[in-house]
């Protein structure tokens, strides 16, 4: 993932109404933007604009129903920034804790 793509994604994350976005889409694959539009009390169009910014995240997904846009969560974005950091650091902390358990088990005989 290129780090302009990230940045994307931590922008889109970064406000509170986009992750609302996300959980409504999460457990409502395939909802409309209308469907979207009820959970908030600002403008079908505020609405959108925090649509858009997910989409060139990538964390949203549309597609058109005739008429319809229906939405999906994306969450391959996010497992990517998750396994840049988890795998690297991940392999350290493991075998930190798992020698730091055993002194401590050792001191307890």
């Amino acid at each position: 993932m290129k780090p302009e793509s990230m940045d994307k994604v931590f922008q889109a994350l970064s406000r509170a109404p986009r992750r609302a976005i996300l959980d409504i889409v999460r457990d409502q694959p395939g909802c409309s933007v209308g469907y979207v539009c009820k959970f908030f009390d600002v403008s079908r169009i505020a609405v959108m604009k925090h649509l858009r910014a997910l989409e060139d995240a990538g964390l949203l997904i549309s597609e058109k129903e005739g008429r319809t846009r229906r939405l999906y969560f994306n969450t391959a974005p996010i497992q990517m920034i998750y396994e840049r950091w988890n795998t690297e650091y991940s392999g350290l902390w493991a075998s930190q804790l798992t020698e730091f358990k055993r002194q401590v088990e050792g001191g307890l005989s």
